[in-house]
């Protein structure tokens, strides 16, 4: 008997694996190692936010609100937006799935800066479109010149991940705007806000601020980083009412647990917390970009939760001696190393290494 397998999508043929930031072994003599690899929040969860959790969790045997309706309206005051201008979604990524199953197919593009976050060539392949990658300039950031450039009768979406992950580069009001104008009625325009509330340069603009008088930008935010609900998978958009309408048909059906939902919900009742939270990351984040500048390394300045090195071919050779030091970061091969801001410790141990390695040059 011949032997044959079910046939599968051609699209798949070649999709590049997600790589997820590798876990922290244990370090040398048995020390505490840290994960700087993920861009995770290092503190636990906000104050109510596990007791809502625990509650939920007391109802495992029960599907969840398929509709997500007490985030959604929590959301929608929270931003000031109709009810019917949210979606949810198994994070941002989860969520720019659905809007590539929403918008693009064979012979259709999708356009976006790289490198970036590396989740956009995936999700598009997947579709069945066509990645349009525009290099970004020299400074790390995006070239939105020529990501409208390379917008044609065929696009589809764009991407435009700001702050971008993984350089934390981000663009401006004025050059956003300028963007925005050039770019077709019918194409859609999805502005990846994960790092948003890591921002404080006034000139960044808000997207859904940006959202509100242009029906076709979207905007992406998610739990996942400043909130620190990263274990449990929630994200959402905010859009006009036909992309918003068609988030929700090619949602997941209970994709969101009722554990996700509680916990988002109680997060956004604890502001206090999380911005006092993320104060403190900020105040890591320009102490460890200051040293490493002062080390002697190009540090594009951030505004996410992360850094970025520029390190060509030294860039697996730096990623392993972070690893001799304990401390574990994402190294993206021939490019560069993004690391997190983590615990100071786990900061504090990812400058040393990087001083032992620049005196090794």
């Amino acid at each position: 008997m011949t032997e044959t397998s079910p046939r599968l999508r051609g699209a798949l043929d070649g999709v590049p694996a997600y790589k997820p930031g590798r876990p922290a072994a244990a370090a040398p003599g048995g020390a505490v190692a840290y994960k700087l690899s993920s861009n995770e929040n290092p503190y636990p969860p906000l104050p109510g936010v596990l007791e809502a959790a625990v509650g939920a969790a007391g109802s495992l045997n029960r599907y969840p609100d398929m509709a997500c309706a007490e985030l959604t309206a929590e959301l929608a005051d929270r931003f000031d937006v109709p009810v019917a201008h949210v979606a949810t979604g198994t994070g941002s990524v989860g969520v720019a799935q659905q809007l590539l199953q929403a918008t693009s197919g064979p012979g259709d593009e999708v356009v976006y800066a790289w490198r970036s976050f590396e989740a956009y060539p995936i999700i598009t392949q997947i579709s069945g479109a066509r990645s349009v990658r525009v290099p970004l300039t020299s400074c790390e950031t995006h070239d939105l010149d020529a990501m409208a450039e390379a917008i044609t009768d065929r696009t589809r979406l764009v991407f435009v991940c700001n702050p971008n992950n993984p350089t934390g580069t981000v663009v401006r009001r004025a050059e956003l705007e300028r963007f925005l104008d050039r770019v077709p009625p019918e194409v859609l325009v999805v502005l990846d806000e994960a790092y948003r509330e890591f921002i404080r340069d006034e000139e960044v603009p808000d997207g859904v601020e940006l959202y509100r008088d242009r029906p076709n930008v979207c905007v992406l935010r998610t739990f996942s980083k400043a909130y620190g609900l990263a274990g449990l998978r929630v994200g959402f958009a905010i859009a006009h009412q036909p992309v918003a309408a068609a988030l929700r048909k090619t949602a997941v059906p209970f994709g969101v647990s009722q554990l996700a939902q509680d916990a988002a919900v109680a997060s956004l009742r604890s502001e206090a917390a999380l911005l006092e939270r993320v104060e403190k990351l900020v105040g890591e984040r320009t102490r460890v970009a200051g040293e490493l500048a002062a080390q002697g390394w190009t540090v594009p300045e951030s505004h996410a939760n992360f850094v970025w090195l520029r390190l060509g071919e030294r860039t697996t050779d730096f990623a392993q001696a972070c690893d001799r030091a304990g401390v574990v970061v994402r190294p993206f091969a021939g490019e560069g190393v993004r690391a997190t801001i983590g615990e100071v410790e786990a900061n504090d141990r990812l400058l040393r290494a990087a001083e032992a390695f620049r005196k090794e040059l």
